[in-house]
């Protein structure tokens, strides 16, 4: 299977990253099917330099895209869907955060509108 993914270039506080096509479970430095473009978010506004047809293309053949990259295609407008979410909570941080929400859910009906 293939992922289309970022892989990082450039030096040390700068980063740059090549958008690749390559096997999923291959290393990111490792040899690529296809560069189809690059990213460079350190730039103002972020620079987002990629062929589209060829996303696409791949896409339609079965290739997965990376969480982080899906979210910058769909700010380009270049695919349609939801944004995916990139950062992973962990189940104990989970109950501690909904139960705080909760909380705080419960606290606020009592609070009446000062008029």
């Amino acid at each position: 299977m293939l992922s289309i993914r970022l892989s990082r270039v450039g030096k040390t506080g700068a980063p740059i990253y090549r958008v690749i096509v390559i096997p999923k479970h291959r290393d990111p430095w490792a040899k690529y099917t296809e560069i189809l473009g690059h990213f460079d978010p350190r730039k103002n506004p972020r620079e987002l330099v990629i062929n589209a047809d060829r996303v696409k293309y791949w896409i339609a053949q079965g290739a997965e895209v990376s969480s982080t990259l899906w979210n910058l295609l769909v700010d380009e407008k270049i695919v349609e869907g939801e944004k995916r979410g990139v950062s992973h909570i962990s189940k104990t941080r989970k109950t501690k955060l909904d139960a705080k929400a909760a909380e705080a859910a419960k606290e606020k009906p009592a609070e009446t509108p000062a008029q």
